[in-house]
């Protein structure tokens, strides 16, 4: 039996601070239509940035 992906699709999530890193992950596109943007852990920045989502 095969999951819907129509609801939630996989998403990724670029920084913002130009470094090129990436996280992936699912949204619910009912609940959550726009875009979604989250503080994460950049590694290469070496801080916390928002991350935007990238389609």
């Amino acid at each position: 039996m095969a999951k819907s992906t129509d609801v939630r699709p996989v998403i990724k999530l670029r920084s913002t601070a130009g470094t090129g890193y990436t996280y992936v992950t699912r949204k619910n596109r009912r609940t959550h239509p726009d875009r979604l943007v989250l503080r994460k852990y950049d590694p290469v920045a070496r801080r916390h940035v928002p991350f935007r989502e990238d389609r």
